[in-house]
């Protein structure tokens, strides 16, 4: 099988505690030569200075490409550009664009009145700077305000045509949901790279949560797989056991890199990746002292 690229998610730290378990996981997975660590963006742009001073110190620290989420939510068109240019003076011109999530507690999301209205529009104006490689998010199952499928791909589709270089999908828990999405953005005429996003499950109770939030279809299959293994104490045996076989998976059809979305608990993102063969060693990385 054929060994792929990898990448990794985390976010940024809101206390001491949480700064440690940030870099243990940047330590943990640094030396599995990933492509880039993305660093993400807290709803209604809580985490904005977070995410700038992690992302900053991932990239001095590791040595290694850091891509910023960048979202139009809770500021200004001049703002948000600003950000990105704090972003490349700090050496990080990888970004990752998204529309992003309203604050807690309001009904949806709403445009700042000198904002961005769309991701599209934050992806043109961030491409005709010509400083950033921009990546930005897809939807394999129908995002829960799109009118349809369809209307999801067509939307990828405007955020290529604007400047975006590839795409990393939300996670989902059948290959057959990716491969299918894989298939209709081509017919669809986008070719840039379209990276399936993944999701060890830590913690199933939490993860069935977060995929009803986001429209992630749950398999009863899967239900009933993870009620059997919490009751023989095998939750994280079985949630390897299934990643590593999405994974595989996926690259026997011909997908050449993933995206793992760590939680910042790097132990079975690392384990999953080793049993892949991604254990390439890197030297001279994250040297925090």
């Amino acid at each position: 099988m054929p060994i792929p690229a990898v990448s990794f998610e985390v976010f940024p730290p809101r206390s001491i505690d949480a700064s440690f378990k940030l870099w243990d996981t940047a330590q943990a997975l640094a030396p599995l030569a990933p492509r880039f660590f993305s660093v993400t963006y807290g709803a209604g742009g809580t985490t904005r200075d977070l995410t700038h001073d992690a992302a900053y110190t991932l990239h001095k620290s590791s040595g290694l490409p850091v891509a910023a989420h960048l979202t139009c939510v809770g500021a200004s068109k001049a703002e948000t550009l600003a950000i990105a240019q704090r972003f490349a003076q700090a050496g990080i011109t990888d970004i990752v664009a998204l529309r992003g999530d309203a604050p807690d507690g309001s009904t949806g999301f709403t445009p700042h009145p000198d904002g961005f209205a769309n991701s599209v529009e934050l992806i043109e104006a961030l491409s005709r700077s010509g400083q950033f490689t921009l990546r930005v998010g897809a939807y394999p199952e129908k995002h829960p305000e799109a009118s349809s499928q369809q209307a999801n791909i067509d939307w990828l589709k405007a955020k290529v045509d604007a400047g975006a270089c590839e795409a990393i999908t939300q996670f989902f828990f059948e290959a057959e949901t990716f491969l299918r999405f894989r298939d209709d953005c081509a017919r669809a005429g986008i070719s840039v790279p379209i990276t399936p996003g993944i999701l060890p499950i830590t913690n199933w109770t939490n993860a069935r949560k977060f995929a009803q939030r986001c429209g992630t279809s749950i398999p009863a299959w899967l239900d009933q797989a993870f009620d059997a293994a919490l009751r023989d104490d095998r939750h994280d045996l079985l949630a390897r056991a299934l990643c590593t076989e999405l994974c595989s998976d996926l690259v026997d059809e011909g997908v050449d890199s993933l995206h793992f979305y760590t939680l910042n608990r790097p132990e079975l993102t690392r384990e999953i990746c080793h049993a892949l063969g991604v254990t390439q060693a890197v030297t001279g990385v994250m040297d925090v002292a």
